[in-house]
């Protein structure tokens, strides 16, 4: 397994493997593209299985200090052999060398593996809001 990290929009072979897991977990990757190009410093990371994109985390500063986690995925098939847990460590050990002091992420009581999976690497839960769609997302925080 190689992990590489991207400060700008990946390749186009990169890029549509990104897409088409994003699709296939969210449903939708139509604008995807053109939101990590309205982020500020946008930093995508890629898990690869030879040349297969296998997992992704995308995410991008809220401020000097802070990073925000804002998106990722495991293929299916690669999914409970530790690559979103290996994904996280790395994006954790790249924000603090790049000097941000905490991380938040966002998610919701229908990803129950993700927030165990934030909550046992040290993420605490800040606050909780209802969404335009009607859905609790549940904000959570790690100082790095």
């Amino acid at each position: 397994m190689n992990f590489s990290f991207y400060t700008q929009i990946p390749d186009k072979e990169v890029m549509a493997g990104i897409l088409q897991m994003h699709e296939e977990i969210f449903h939708d990757s139509s604008a995807l593209v053109r939101k990590i190009k309205n982020k500020s410093k946008p930093l995508i990371q890629v898990a690869f299985e030879d040349s297969k994109v296998v997992g992704y985390k995308i995410g991008y500063e809220l401020s000097h200090e802070k990073f925000y986690s804002w998106l990722g995925g495991v293929d299916v098939n690669y999914r409970n052999v530790g690559i979103a847990t290996k994904l996280m460590e790395k994006q954790h050990q790249y924000l603090r060398e790049l000097g941000y002091k905490v991380v938040q992420t966002k998610t919701k009581n229908k990803w129950r593996h993700m927030l165990i999976l934030n909550i046992k690497n040290g993420f605490n839960v800040m606050d909780t809001y209802t969404d335009k769609n009607g859905e609790m997302k549940i904000i959570l925080e790690k100082d790095l």
